[in-house]
């Protein structure tokens, strides 16, 4: 599953494909609730979920993956990196 493939569906889109997979509640959700119900229970089924932008990684290890939709700003919608996924993007060196 592609996230940005869940952002250009319409909502009720979105809902059809969450009773699908029996997530309760998705007829009172808002399309950001459901895009991250459908992505937790792709999770919990132990399936991938895939996204795109440009990582940013902070001082102490972590990063965000930003997205061109917001102009690579930060957003709700930023995709954490954990500091054990981001050393093979890390330069060798700082500076480089």
């Amino acid at each position: 599953m592609h996230l940005s493939d869940l952002k250009t569906h319409h909502v009720t889109e979105l809902v059809d494909m969450a009773t699908k997979f029996e997530i309760e509640g998705a007829n009172r959700m808002r399309k950001q609730e459901l895009i991250f119900a459908l992505l937790k229970n792709q999770a919990k089924r132990g399936e991938s979920i895939y996204g795109e932008g440009t990582l940013e990684v902070l001082q102490d290890g972590f990063g965000f993956l930003r997205s061109p939709e917001t102009s690579y700003l930060s957003s709700p919608d930023d995709i954490y990196i954990s500091p054990s996924q981001t050393p093979p993007f890390q330069p060798a060196y700082r500076g480089q």
